[in-house]
C-alpha cells in the first residue's frame, strides 16, 4: 500500500471542520486521544533510513504499521505504508521487544476523521497546535485542500516527531518533554 499524503498547520480546527459540513464531508471518528508509539532497533537503522514501525491506539482499537521513507511532490508526502489491526496492544509491544524493537517515542494527538470522496481527512490537536492531514490521490487531496480553504504551499513535510522536536529546540524555555504529549 502507498500512503499519500498532504499535512497543514492550522490556527484552530472549526473553521475546517464547518467546510468539510458545507461540503458534505462524512464524520467517522469524532475526537478522541490517539496514542502512538515507535518502535527502532537499538542501532537506529529504521528512523535512520526515513522509516517508521509505530504501534497506535485509537480509541479502543490498536493498528501495527510500518512506513517507508517518505517522497515529497510539492508539500505532498508519498511513501509505502503496510498497516494491520492488533487484537492486543500490549502483547504487540512485547512481541516488538522480544525482537529487539525499544520504544523510542510516544506522540499523541487528538484526532477527529472524516471522509469526502476519496479522501480521508484527520483533524489533530496536539501539543504544539493543530493540523489537518488529507489522505487520498495525490490530484484529490490538492484539490480538496483548496476547497477547504487550506494553503497546500502551506503543507509540512516532518512527520509528528520531526515536527515535535524542531518546535522543542524553537522553544527551549518551555522545557517541553522528549515524547510529544499533552500535560495531565
Amino acid at each position: 500500500m502507498v500512503e499519500v499524503e498532504l499535512k497543514i498547520p492550522v490556527e484552530g480546527l472549526d473553521a475546517v471542520r464547518r467546510a468539510l459540513e458545507r461540503l458534505g464531508a462524512r464524520l467517522e471518528l469524532s475526537a478522541m486521544r490517539e496514542v502512538n508509539v515507535l518502535f527502532d532497533a537499538e542501532d537506529g537503522r529504521i528512523e535512520r533510513g526515513g522509516g517508521a514501525l509505530r504501534l497506535r491506539r485509537h480509541g479502543g482499537r490498536w493498528t501495527l504499521t510500518l512506513k517507508g521513507p517518505p517522497r515529497f511532490d510539492g508539500g505532498v508526502k508519498t511513501r509505502a505504508e503496510h498497516e494491520t489491526g492488533v487484537a492486543d496492544g500490549a502483547a504487540m509491544e512485547r512481541i516488538l521487544e522480544g525482537l529487539g524493537y525499544r520504544p523510542r517515542l510516544r506522540y499523541e494527538k487528538d484526532r477527529e476523521l472524516w471522509r469526502l470522496g476519496e479522501v480521508e481527512v484527520a483533524l489533530d490537536r496536539t501539543p504544539m497546535g493543530d493540523f489537518v492531514e488529507l489522505e487520498g490521490e495525490r490530484a484529490a487531496i490538492l484539490e480538496l485542500a483548496r476547497r477547504l480553504g487550506l494553503d497546500p504551499g502551506g503543507a509540512v513535510r516532518g512527520s509528528y516527531p520531526t515536527l515535535w522536536e524542531a518546535y522543542r529546540r524553537a522553544h527551549p524555555g518551555l522545557e517541553l518533554p522528549r515524547d510529544m504529549v499533552f500535560p495531565e
